[in-house]
């Protein structure tokens, strides 16, 4: 005697999420169709094989990593070609986002000196008229651009020392290691944010969808928008 199987339900968010956004699908809404995420996680992996790659490199206390890649040697190699790949990843992802990450008025002074970003932390901002990302999170790109160009520009001049005058170098050196210092602790708030911090969020780049209730929660303009819901007054 055979069992019949069922066949497993059709995920209509998932496949919408191959190639839309900003569509509800029953309970959710895509936020990242698949190139978006494609992009996304190619900046990270090729971020963190930097990371692994430089730090033995960086100091000898974080020798043991380069244990993973086969020796100091294969990281010396490695390194420069895995931080290009990095910053073509991060050009794609400067162009396929850029129309989304324009400043509004007044979010750069809210976010740096407006002490938004410390009400954020603590759950106090009224995020009801926030756009698909907010301010924070269009800063952080920009960050995040402006630190791939400055590790490259430097990362050349480390690759090539004998093309650049000794001083220039050292400059190379101390910009290299402040820029990735400041990125890796960007990264690691970026990563509390997407996980611990706001329950949800990490779909959004796997799925490629969160729920109505995240939507509303954090971003209620763009739901609005995706929606067609009535602002409550």
């Amino acid at each position: 005697m055979t069992t019949a199987k069922h066949p497993r339900p059709v995920d209509r968010a998932v496949i919408a999420a191959q190639s839309r956004e900003d569509v509800v699908v029953g309970n959710e809404i895509v936020r990242h169709d698949r190139a978006s995420r494609l992009i996304h996680w190619t900046v990270s992996l090729t971020f963190f094989l930097c990371l692994f790659t430089g730090m033995p490199i960086w100091t000898p206390v974080f020798g043991w990593m380069a244990s993973l890649f086969g020796g100091l040697t294969v990281c010396r190699v490695i390194h420069p070609w895995t931080g290009a790949a990095f910053f073509l990843s991060t050009i794609v992802m400067f162009f396929y986002w850029l129309d989304d990450m324009h400043l509004e008025p007044g979010e750069r002074k809210a976010w740096v000196s407006g002490g938004r970003a410390m009400r954020y932390m603590r759950y106090e901002t009224d995020d009801t008229n926030v756009g698909k990302y907010n301010g924070g999170q269009k800063l952080q790109f920009w960050l995040v651009c402006l630190a791939a160009l400055g590790l490259l520009l430097s990362g050349l001049m480390m690759w090539f020392p004998r093309a650049f005058p000794r001083l220039l170098m050292e400059l190379a050196y101390v910009i290299h290691d402040v820029t990735f210092v400041l990125f890796a602790m960007l990264i690691v708030f970026h990563i509390y944010l997407g996980t611990a911090a706001e329950p949800g969020t990490f779909g959004s780049m796997t799925r490629g969808t969160v729920t109505k209730a995240w939507a509303r929660l954090h971003h209620g303009r763009w739901y609005r928008d995706v929606t067609g819901e009535e602002r409550h007054r």
